[in-house]
């Protein structure tokens, strides 16, 4: 609907219905050249009214826009009872399609407001329950799926996507490996320094060797670890499924006939089993290797005597049981790390809501797992 190019003035006529009310016949365009004159001038003519009902009669209307649609919004205002005996009559089709699309019959309508109540303490635990219950349903039925997988591969081995677990062993072992010796190195050089600060009073500084090494290799080598590899390697695991799972790529892989945990889960699964334990020995290599520094500098040992009472305290049991504790926890990570990524819903912002708690998940269960086997090596022995 186009305006002419000069407007044409608006004339009003103001009557009286036989049933009551007031009719206003409008003459002329009602747009943006003479919408705020128009406001004005009918303003000042029906002050003198008792607008109960209004009738605005646009059968002389040549143009109406939207701000137009607003002049006829103030008349509605103006009637008493809230604008419902307000009536618009005589309209051109053009007309009508216009003040439809813009909405004018809710166009100032209040919305209303309800304020949300915060639900109690108890719906709020009753909701938490029920999805833990849930996502703890849907974890072993997880588990089942990525068991069912591995029996399937030990009797089909070259299902096993070789080049995928190759990739991943390179991403999680290999990529890793900087940030695990740069990390285990400073544990141990500070646990050397620390220790030796009271050992020294005793004139024993030779058992630092036997500090640092027993405790990297039985505890804190798997555990700093797993939990580099937990914010490396989980959060990736969990960000590409989670991508993929918001892309349909998931659903497109079941469509088309694959397993998706055996071909996303199980090459992830088989690379972390197989890196982390490699992993765990070189930060207990890096860990001695950081408090012989300590030793052969500041507390006058020599490298020989440092490496020798490390040969002496170690048993072959702790190494083993230090990497035992570091293919575990690969599990771990990687079965978390896969498990959110499935669970995503949603956008980006679910992808990285799957991320953060894929980490902090795995990093629970990592200690939550060492503190079972600190019980089960305590009755052991």
């Amino acid at each position: 609907m186009n305006a002419s190019e000069t407007p044409s003035p608006s004339r009003y006529k103001i009557s009286k219905n036989p049933e009551g009310g007031t009719t206003l016949h409008i003459h002329g365009n009602m747009d943006a050249a003479n919408a705020g004159q128009m406001i004005d001038e009918l303003t000042a003519l029906l002050s003198d009214y008792s607008l109960s009902s209004l009738t605005v009669d646009l059968e002389k209307v040549d143009y109406l826009d939207d701000f137009g649609t607003l002049v006829l919004a103030h008349l509605r205002k103006m009637v008493t009872n809230g604008g419902n005996g307000f009536y618009v009559i005589n309209s051109s089709d053009k007309i009508k399609e216009l003040l439809s699309i813009l909405h004018f019959d809710s166009l100032d309508e209040k919305m209303s407001i309800e304020k949300k109540r915060s639900s109690g303490i108890f719906i709020r635990i009753g909701e938490a329950t029920l999805q833990q219950i849930s996502d703890l349903k849907y974890a072993i039925s997880f588990i089942g799926s990525i068991i069912l997988s591995l029996v399937h591969i030990c009797l089909h081995p070259r299902s096993l996507r070789t080049d995928d677990t190759i990739r991943y062993m390179q991403r999680v072992g290999v990529d890793g490996l900087p940030i695990v010796a740069l990390i285990s190195f400073l544990m141990g050089l500070i646990m050397a320094f620390m220790s030796s600060v009271q050992l020294e009073q005793f004139g024993a500084n030779i058992y630092v060797a036997s500090l640092v090494s027993l405790s990297m290799t039985r505890e804190l080598g798997p555990i700093m670890t797993a939990i580099i590899v937990a914010g490396r390697s989980g959060s990736a695991f969990a960000a590409e499924i989670g991508t993929m799972k918001i892309s349909e790529e998931v659903d497109a892989l079941f469509t088309m006939g694959f397993n998706p945990v055996m071909f996303l889960v199980v090459p992830k699964l088989v690379a972390a089993a197989f890196m982390v334990p490699i992993l765990t020995l070189f930060s207990d290599l890096f860990a001695i290797m950081g408090g012989l520094l300590v030793g052969v500098f500041m507390l006058d040992l020599t490298a020989g005597a440092y490496m020798a009472q490390t040969i002496k305290t170690l048993e072959l049991f702790d190494v083993f049981w230090g990497v035992l504790k570091g293919g575990i926890f690969g599990v771990l990570i990687t079965w978390i790390g896969c498990f959110r990524g499935f669970q995503v819903r949603g956008g980006a912002a679910s992808v990285g809501q799957a991320t953060t708690s894929a980490v902090v998940s795995s990093i629970f269960l990592i200690i939550l797992c060492d503190s079972m086997f600190s019980v089960i090596l305590r009755y052991w022995g």
